[in-house]
């Protein structure tokens, strides 16, 4: 009897490790997708703004087509780590498109390009949110995927620990420059 408790008590045990495993994993494939859901509307929103900027700065050709690349490599990138690298090349390549607007004032009282500007920066803070909350649930994983005893159980059904999606130089680490004094003044 005793020995059929303590098996019973093993097996719901590992019911329930396993069941946490997989809730995890769910979370960290949901998180991912949303990371995903929200760089999609960044690619969507860069060919508008570099249209609007070609308008006004059509002979700044290399600062737009080095962001036009930057997009589509961003969005071939597969994986964690790979898609922060290439997420970080669109930022910079993006901030060149923004420092153009100083050089232009004409380009930055358009409203369209204001209205690029609020879009996308409401999109960085959606991104942001996304990866915060990917990384804490690949944190909460890895770390169970790691603890005893739901190691043995990890390794036994093939649960492997996840990247997270972090900046790839301290480049992106520091805060964009901001100046609105304008030449001459």
């Amino acid at each position: 009897m005793v020995i059929l408790i303590v098996l019973a008590v093993v097996v719901v045990a590992v019911i329930a490790i396993y069941n946490g495993l997989v809730r995890l994993r769910a979370q960290a494939d949901n998180a991912w997708a949303d990371i995903d859901v929200q760089l999609k509307r960044r690619y969507d929103l860069v060919p508008n703004l570099v249209e609007t900027v070609k308008g006004y700065a059509g002979h700044e050709r290399s600062t737009l087509e080095a962001v036009v690349s930057a997009r589509n490599h961003a969005m071939t990138a597969q994986g964690p780590a790979a898609k922060a690298e290439a997420e970080g090349a669109l930022t910079q390549a993006l901030r060149q498109v923004f420092a153009l607007a100083e050089a232009y004032p004409q380009l930055r009282a358009a409203e369209n390009f204001a209205q690029l500007q609020t879009s996308l920066g409401q999109i960085e803070d959606a991104v942001q949110n996304a990866r915060r909350y990917y990384n804490a649930v690949v944190r909460d994983l890895n770390t169970r995927i790691a603890q005893f005893p739901s190691n043995l159980i990890a390794g036994s059904f093939g649960f492997t620990s996840r990247e997270f999606f972090e900046l790839s130089s301290e480049a992106e680490r520091q805060a964009p420059k901001v100046s609105f004094e304008t030449a001459g003044r």
